[in-house]
């Protein structure tokens, strides 16, 4: 289960996330009650901050892809934690002095996504440098756990902080935070590292949305991340609401839902740092009933229903997208792993713009459960028509045609990319 940690420099990665995911769920707590307070508990403003924030995975993840495969990965990491801290700082500043307004909280949720925009493919394709490709998938479920166990905590604490301080304190408590991931970053062995393979000339992102229009199953996978993402990933607006208006109950209220949520997407990373092998049915099946799950919580009655619903959907959420992302790197190529990645941000992230405030607007005019359930049932429909035109168009070959690169054909490869990309 704990096989990556065996790394030395996955040891002083996975300590630095755990201490900065922990800044980062306070940050986003606060945020959203920061904008519940400010807008008079407007459900479209809560939609429209989320969607900001995510905004610019839609705008910059193709183009950030192409830069993690250009750039040295662990420099750029560097650049954008401090970037990140810096805004989270200023945002905590502005909200302790009382000069925080709707419209600069979009404005710094826009900016802290472009960071995150930049700073996800590269960090995602890190992983491979940092422990290789037999202990990929349990880093990767790892890196869940301790995103998770984050998760579990942070909110709560968030709560407690919000409701004795206010939420300026948790954004300069996150600013700290990336401090220890820069640390951990410089800390680091690059001899220790394995090596970063570019194409010979210039990385352009065309050859890597090539690589993958050629790829069924990558395809599946990256529709399916697109489906979960859009329609049922948006709980910090659903529960924020549920929260607030259907349980009229306070920021602590909040907090012990985000953690009840985290506690089972702990639990599913942890089951998933088990598992060597990562089949393409585990991916679709985990979408199927994680979309189920989704629309029994919108029927829970009672605040105390709801909190023992949503571990299942947390378990279930976090299933599928550490297979989705453990499919997606081992079986792409070095070369091109981190435009695969980009392209998996983009569709992952981007589409957070497109549904949150599409479900702010549904919970705000028909209530709460609208956003839970109507999201739940809209990721089961699209799982089975993604799944359907896979169905329908996929070849007996194309298993074969799919398998990653020996290491013995990379060089070819390489050669060939560098050579379409001048064409």
């Amino acid at each position: 289960m704990f096989r990556a940690l065996s790394v030395r420099n996955y040891r002083l990665y996975f300590s630095g996330q755990v201490l900065s995911n922990a800044g980062t769920w306070m940050q986003r707590v606060a945020q959203d009650w920061l904008v519940l307070d400010l807008s008079g508990t407007s459900a479209v403003a809560l939609g429209i901050t989320t969607g900001l924030q995510f905004l610019p995975f839609l705008l910059f993840s193709l183009w950030s892809g192409t830069l993690a495969d250009r750039l040295d990965r662990r420099k750029l990491l560097i650049w954008t934690q401090v970037a990140a801290g810096i805004l989270s700082a200023v945002l905590g500043v502005l909200t302790l002095t009382g000069h925080a307004t709707v419209a600069l909280v979009y404005v710094m949720a826009f900016l802290l996504g472009c960071a995150g925009a930049i700073d996800n493919p590269a960090r995602q394709a890190f992983v491979h440098e940092i422990v290789g490709q037999d202990v990929l998938p349990n880093a990767i479920a790892l890196n869940s756990t301790s995103f998770n166990l984050a998760r579990l905590v942070g909110p709560a604490i968030a709560g407690l902080m919000i409701a004795a301080t206010g939420s300026g304190w948790v954004f300069l408590v996150n600013a700290a935070s990336y401090v220890v991931v820069i640390v951990t970053l410089l800390l680091m062995r690059v001899d220790e590292l394995h090596p970063q393979v570019r194409e010979k000339g210039s990385v352009k992102l065309k050859a890597g949305l090539t690589y993958v229009r050629d790829r069924r199953r990558l395809m599946l996978v990256l529709s399916l991340a697109f489906v979960v993402a859009t329609f049922g990933l948006n709980y910090q607006i659903t529960m924020a609401l549920m929260a607030r208006q259907q349980f009229h109950l306070g920021a602590e209220a909040f907090g012990l839902m985000s953690t009840s949520l985290a506690f089972g997407a702990l639990i599913g990373s942890l089951l998933a740092a088990r598992r060597r092998h990562v089949p393409l049915r585990l991916v679709v099946v985990a979408a199927l009933v994680f979309g189920a799950v989704e629309i029994a919580v919108g029927f829970s009655p009672t605040y105390i229903a709801m909190l023992v619903v949503l571990p299942f959907a947390g378990g279930l959420a976090m299933t599928f997208t550490t297979s989705a992302q453990s499919f997606l790197q081992l079986h792409s190529d070095a070369w091109v792993r981190g435009r695969v990645m980009g392209i998996y941000t983009l569709l992952f992230f981007g589409g957070t713009p497109l549904g949150a405030p599409v479900i702010g607007w549904a919970a705000g005019r028909f209530g709460p459960r609208s956003g839970l359930i109507g999201g739940g049932l809209a990721t089961v429909l699209a799982t089975l028509l993604c799944l359907g035109v896979y169905a329908a168009t996929r070849a007996p070959s194309d298993d074969d045609a799919e398998q990653p690169l020996t290491p013995e054909d990379e060089l070819e490869v390489v050669q060939k990319a560098a050579a379409d990309s001048r064409g």
